[in-house]
């Protein structure tokens, strides 16, 4: 219903009854003047606004069909009435039945995903080898024979330049210092980490220079100073970041681990030439033994084998001669440790072909080093 005006032509009329109502007379209150006009009596006395006729009727308009999107049939509000707190009945509105949803196409596209109740706390991302323990499997997958294959091949330059001089031996460290810089961010998941790998290749070359400057017998004390040097470095280099704290620290500890392995590795030209043939060479046979199809134990049992085998026929082409058995087999003991680092948690292809290829001949060289130099 809608709201019409006060008009004196209506009051008293009834629209049910179609007959005028006679006017009660106004209560005057002791004192009060009556008023001649009624218009101005009116501003002064309380008026009741009854129902009234409507005098323009308009049909009902049908509701539209739904579209086909339509969830919902359309709704019409409810009239209310003149003070807007109950609603009003309408004699002449009818109500109609909501019209029937349209039934969907049918489509080949799959039904959506049911999704289970919401959680406060969430679900906690769990790593593929912690996944493996609850699953009672191993997260451990050693490199194949390819990468084993390309370890012995720069084992096999490694020993062959060394006999060439220095600056021979130059070219295939720095290809193994690369590798191992980069393996090792990949393999602790930071990746793309070209400042962190950058960084140890810098500090890597960095020993080199000192150590071909410095000279054979001052070895140690060149790749230590670079070690302790690139450490500070990697340090100040963390504490300008502006990343999280344990983000930080993680950064910090695989890039001082990723500097120590490559500057490490300097260990072969501080080491005695014919140490190195012996040495890179028994690394080489130890890896290609360990990735013969085998049980774990006979595999390192063979490898070991293997390498003090190797370690006796290289040390017959040099002075060394028997005693070449136990720095082949100590050069494999290492060489098969960074094997087995490199096949923890559930490597990639790209971290069995850096980090798999490089670490066995990196963790070697201290032992080429410290070995040689007792058994000359």
């Amino acid at each position: 219903m809608t709201d019409q005006p006060y008009d004196p032509r209506y009051q008293g009329y009834d629209p049910y009854q179609q007959q005028p109502q006679q006017q009660q007379p106004q209560q005057q209150w002791p004192g009060q003047q009556g008023y001649e006009d009624p218009h101005a009596a009116q501003q002064y006395t309380q008026q009741w606004q009854g129902q009234t006729w409507e005098t323009q009727v308009h049909q009902p308009v049908p509701p539209a069909a739904p579209a086909d999107t339509a969830y919902l049939p359309p709704q019409t509000p409810p009239a209310y009435g003149a003070y807007g707190n109950e609603p009003q009945p309408q004699p002449w509105q009818q109500t109609t039945p909501p019209a029937p949803a349209p039934e969907p196409f049918a489509t080949d596209a799959p039904a959506p995903a049911a999704y289970g109740p919401a959680t406060v706390a969430g679900n906690a991302r769990i790593t593929d080898a912690q996944r493996a323990r609850l699953e009672g499997r191993s997260p451990i997958i050693d490199p194949g024979m390819q990468p084993a294959a390309l370890t012995a091949l720069l084992g096999v330059l490694l020993s062959a330049t060394a006999a060439a001089g220095s600056y021979a031996l130059l070219l295939p460290l720095i290809a193994l210092q690369g590798v191992t810089a980069a393996g090792w961010f990949r393999l602790n998941g930071m990746w793309p980490a070209r400042q962190g790998i950058a960084l140890a290749f810098l500090g890597a070359l960095v020993a080199d220079v000192a150590l071909l400057t410095a000279g054979r017998e001052n070895g140690p004390a060149a790749i230590l100073g670079t070690l302790g040097v690139w450490v500070l470095l990697s340090l100040v280099l963390q504490l300008r970041s502006h990343a999280d704290p344990d983000e930080r620290m993680y950064g910090l500890m695989a890039g001082v681990a990723s500097a120590a392995l490559a500057i490490i590795a300097t260990g072969y030209l501080a080491a005695d030439p014919e140490a190195v043939t012996v040495g890179a060479a028994a690394a080489a046979v130890a890896i290609l033994a360990r990735a013969l199809p085998l049980p774990t134990p006979a595999s390192l049992i063979v490898s070991l084998l293997a390498a003090a085998g190797a370690g006796i026929a290289m040390g017959g082409l040099t002075d060394f001669g028997a005693k070449g058995a136990l720095l082949g087999a100590g050069a494999a003991v290492c060489a098969l440790i960074g094997h087995r680092v490199a096949a923890y948690d559930y490597p990639s292809r790209f971290v069995h072909f850096t980090a798999g290829v490089a670490l066995p001949l990196a963790a070697a060289a201290p032992v080429v080093w410290v070995l040689g130099r007792a058994l000359a």
